[in-house]
């Protein structure tokens, strides 16, 4: 089981890891032994890198494309609320005008 509390790094962190990764040689997980981070973390960064320099795999989102997806999925929840309440202002407005 996963620990409750997760890690965070800095950015410049991650990207002296990423460079050492580029230069070294070495594989990500023995990059990532060295720093003592998980290989995982080391991984996602790296490919996320990758992705972000046009030289990931087909179909990655670059951290732009994730920024705009994730606030026009804000954005989309926040206008779906709104339709809902103006749902049920129109049925009760249609309620009163009955009376």
């Amino acid at each position: 089981m996963g620990s409750k509390y997760t890690k965070r790094y800095t950015e410049e962190f991650e990207r002296d890891a990423i460079a050492l990764v580029d230069s070294s040689g070495k594989t990500v997980t023995a990059v990532a032994r060295e720093l003592g981070i998980s290989s995982e973390s080391l991984r996602g960064w790296y490919r996320q890198a990758k992705a972000d320099r046009g030289c990931g795999q087909g179909g990655e989102l670059t951290s732009a494309e994730r920024e705009e997806l994730r606030r026009l999925r804000k954005e989309n929840r926040e206008q779906q609320q709104t339709i809902e309440v103006l749902k049920k202002a129109t049925a009760f407005f249609v309620k009163e005008n009955d009376r």
